[in-house]
C-alpha cells in the first residue's frame, strides 16, 4: 500500500525543495551531545506557520533513531480506534518513508485492542505533518503509525503497555512520538490557563491526571489520547522527567488573541 500524503500544500508546501528549506528554518541546530535519549515527544500538528516552530525545536532536542512509533487523533471517525499500518511506503514530499512492519506486528501480538487498518490513516494529517521533521532529523527513518479514537483510561493504559512490551520485544532504539495540539478557539489567557493545567499532569508524569484533567475541565486537547497512551509506555520504559520545550498558540502567527489554537512540545525522558 502507497499511501500519498494527504495534506501537503496546505499544512506545509508540497515541493521537497520549499518543504526542505522550511524544516530547515524552523528546526535549530542542536550538536548531538546536547541532544537527550528521550523515550517520547508531544509536538503539535497545525499548519507549520502556526505549529511548526514548536514542533522544530522540539524534536531538534532530541535523539531520533531510525525506529519511530507516531500516533495521532482520528479526527474523521474512519477505521478501527486504535489503527496501525502494518505494511506499505509512506509518499512525502522530501522522499518515501517505509513502514515498519517488524514493530508494527510486535503492537498487534501484544494487544487485541490495536488492529491493522489503513483507513483511519488515509485522510489524517496528526501524523503525516510530522514526518518532514522526523525525516530532516533522521534520514534512514522507518515509521510505525497509529490513529487513536476516543478511549477510556483503561484502554488507554492497555495501549501504552502494549507498546513498551513491543519497544522492549524490537530491541532497538524506538522514539515515541504523540501528535497534539492544545486548547481550541479560546481566548488566549484561558487557554493558556487550562492548557498548563494539562501541562502539570504531563510534569508529574501522571497519565491519569492527564486524561481526567482534560476530560473533567473540558480541555480541548485533541490528542489526550495518544499523549496519555505515550506517557503510559514512557513510565512503563522508565521514564522519571518531562521537559516544556515551548508553549505558544496561534495567534502569535496571526495577531489574533481572542479565539487561538494551544501548542505545545514536551519531552518525556
Amino acid at each position: 500500500m502507497r499511501r500519498p500524503p494527504a495534506v501537503a500544500d496546505r499544512f506545509y508546501p508540497g515541493t521537497a525543495a520549499a518543504l526542505g528549506r522550511m524544516v530547515a528554518d524552523l528546526t535549530p541546530t542542536v550538536a548531538p551531545d546536547r541532544k537527550q535519549q528521550a523515550l517520547a515527544v508531544m509536538v503539535p500538528h497545525a499548519g507549520y506557520i502556526y505549529s511548526g516552530g514548536v514542533a522544530g525545536e522540539t524534536l531538534a532536542g532530541v535523539k531520533v533513531p531510525e525506529n519511530v512509533i507516531v500516533m495521532g487523533p482520528n479526527h474523521h471517525g474512519y477505521g478501527a480506534s486504535v489503527a496501525v499500518m502494518t505494511e506499505g511506503i509512506w509518499e512525502m514530499p522530501m522522499g518515501e518513508v517505509p513502514i515498519n512492519g517488524e514493530l508494527a506486528r510486535l503492537l498487534l501480538h501484544a494487544s487485541p485492542r490495536i488492529q491493522d487498518d489503513e483507513l483511519a490513516h488515509r485522510f489524517e494529517h496528526s501524523l503525516e505533518v510530522e514526518v518532514p521533521f522526523l525525516q530532516h532529523l533522521q534520514p534512514a527513518l522507518a515509521l510505525t503509525p497509529l490513529v487513536i479514537s476516543h478511549l477510556s483510561f483503561a484502554a488507554c493504559e492497555e495501549v501504552g503497555m502494549a507498546i513498551a512490551s513491543a519497544v522492549r520485544d524490537f530491541a532497538k532504539p524506538v522514539l515515541i512520538v504523540a501528535s497534539s495540539d492544545m486548547s481550541h478557539y479560546l481566548p488566549r489567557a484561558e487557554a493558556s490557563r487550562n492548557d498548563h493545567l494539562a501541562l502539570a499532569e504531563l510534569e508529574r508524569l501522571d497519565p491519569q491526571g492527564l486524561y481526567d484533567t482534560v476530560l473533567v475541565k473540558g480541555i480541548s486537547m485533541c490528542g489526550v489520547m495518544p499523549t496519555t497512551i505515550a506517557l503510559v509506555a514512557a513510565r512503563a520504559l522508565g521514564a522519571s522527567r518531562t521537559e516544556l520545550v515551548r508553549y505558544t498558540d496561534s495567534g502569535e502567527a496571526s495577531g489574533d488573541t481572542d479565539q487561538v489554537v494551544g501548542y505545545a512540545g514536551v519531552i518525556i525522558s
